[in-house]
């Protein structure tokens, strides 16, 4: 495997090419420390862009989805925007309605990261200043990129100079087909036998609801759109699917697995993270990027703590203590299944 500096723009955004050794490769730009470009074969030979995007750097500064970039401070919705940590009440900036989301107005997708290669992994880092967004005290973090055979790792590590909250994680949009058609033929599998229960807002209340045959079931594996016009509450709500799975972890098995009968490229899902975001792409309309991207033309695993966990007391909890280092690891691995 390979990682090379390919280009620093007007902006002083930078662009890494990162190769598997495989003759797959994946481009990760410093902006929102996103993956820019993520390219592998098919059961043909071909290589097939899976991931939403834009030509250039410059296209994720506009109104976009959050394309493939870390998420932060904390992913996935607070409700209210509001939270109370160490007896103080925090109010944090509302960019979804009445809630925040995915670190708010200009979280870490809008932030310039630097970039640095470290032997076989690219690692951006920031500092995330006290009252950013609303969230007390410093943290200082690192996401590094390692990209070998076929398995494309994601390593998360944030340190606090004070008490705070951290989730991390990675918002990428994928289309296994290469975007020859939408998502709803993809097959899936989750290992998850629950989710947490949303109110009318897709925020988390601190129920959970037991899925076992149930539309939102993918323990046995089903494709994404066979459940998915089936009159029901949630996927009224959500448009789709937009619902935080908690995982079953098998020791060496993956938490998750989609795969694409049309380009014959699966991808399994392995982390630590307790949990996993499944989105449809439900609230993709038209947007112009390397494609048009429209309504259930990608879909996103996101590993994740518990969404609105600093309002759930009976989730675990998502507080960072002084000195304290939020780690973790996501690895999307990818093989042709015939």
């Amino acid at each position: 495997m390979s990682i090379k500096l390919l280009s620093t723009d007007k902006f002083g955004i930078k662009t890494f090419s990162l190769e598997d050794g495989c003759g797959n490769y994946a481009e990760v730009i410093t902006y929102g420390a996103r993956i820019h470009r993520l390219c592998i074969k098919n059961k043909d030979g071909i290589l097939t862009e899976v991931l939403a995007g834009f030509d250039n750097a410059e296209g994720y500064m506009g109104d976009n989805p959050y394309f493939n970039a870390v998420i932060g401070r904390v992913a996935n919705r607070i409700g209210k925007g509001e939270f109370t940590l160490g007896g103080k009440r925090y109010s944090l900036f509302k960019n979804d309605v009445n809630n925040h989301l995915h670190g708010g107005k200009e979280g870490f997708d809008r932030k310039i990261w630097d970039g640095e290669i470290v032997g076989d992994t690219l690692v951006l880092s920031r500092i995330s200043p006290d009252g950013e967004e609303g969230y007390p005290s410093d943290l200082v973090v690192n996401v590094g990129y390692t990209f070998k055979n076929g398995e494309l790792k994601i390593e998360y590590k944030a340190l606090t100079r004070g008490l705070t909250l951290c989730s991390l994680t990675n918002h990428a949009y994928f289309n296994l087909s290469g975007f020859e058609q939408d998502v709803l033929e993809t097959l899936i599998r989750i290992n998850s036998d629950r989710i947490t229960e949303i109110d009318g807002e897709l925020i988390p209340t601190g129920n959970y609801v037991d899925i076992k045959n149930t539309v939102y079931d993918f323990s046995k594996g089903k494709t994404i759109g066979q459940d998915l016009k089936k009159k029901d509450k949630f996927l009224d709500i959500a448009g789709g699917y937009d619902f935080n799975y908690v995982l079953n972890h098998q020791e060496g098995k993956p938490v998750a697995e989609a795969y694409s009968p049309s380009s014959g490229i699966k991808m399994e899902v392995f982390t630590d993270m307790p949990c996993m975001q499944l989105y449809t792409g439900n609230f993709l309309e038209g947007l112009e990027g390397r494609k048009i991207y429209t309504k259930h033309s990608a879909f996103c695993m996101e590993t994740q703590l518990f969404p609105n966990a600093c309002n759930v007391e009976s989730f675990p909890q998502i507080t960072l203590e002084k000195g304290e280092l939020f780690q973790s690891e996501t690895v999307y691995k990818f093989s042709i299944c015939d």
